[in-house]
């Protein structure tokens, strides 16, 4: 059982960047794969970027690459997702996710997820 909270959210003006994080309860977070998911308003929660447990191994979407940075600190059980250039259509709640398998993190089945955080972009 793994237990997620996201933080970090908040409104900024487009070209901003944040820190979003996501603090993982549990002693096996070192052996979970994680990934920040997002859903905009009226439209479906769509992958964003993902992490192996030992950090070796990313993945993210096309429209966020180069832009968004993941990473983790395994001793902090703590996933982070930089955020750079944002742009207003990146508004949308930001959701963390674990699972055991890398490729369920990617296809958008992991097991665990959080409950968001609100990113709000303005023009």
């Amino acid at each position: 059982q793994v237990q997620l909270v996201e933080s970090g959210g908040g409104l900024v003006q487009a070209g901003d960047s944040l820190r979003l994080s996501c603090a993982a309860s549990g002693r096996t977070f070192s052996s979970y794969n994680m990934g920040w998911f997002r859903q905009a308003p009226g439209k479906e929660r769509e992958f964003v970027a993902a992490i192996s447990w030992n950090g070796i191994n990313t993945d993210y979407s096309n429209p966020v690459k180069g832009r968004f940075t993941i990473s983790r600190d395994n001793a902090k059980n703590t996933v982070y997702l930089h955020v750079n250039s944002l742009k207003p259509e990146d508004t949308a709640v930001y959701y963390c996710a674990a699972d055991r398998m890398f490729a369920a993190v990617v296809a958008g089945t992991p097991g665990y997820w959080g409950q968001g955080t609100q990113v709000t972009v303005s023009s």
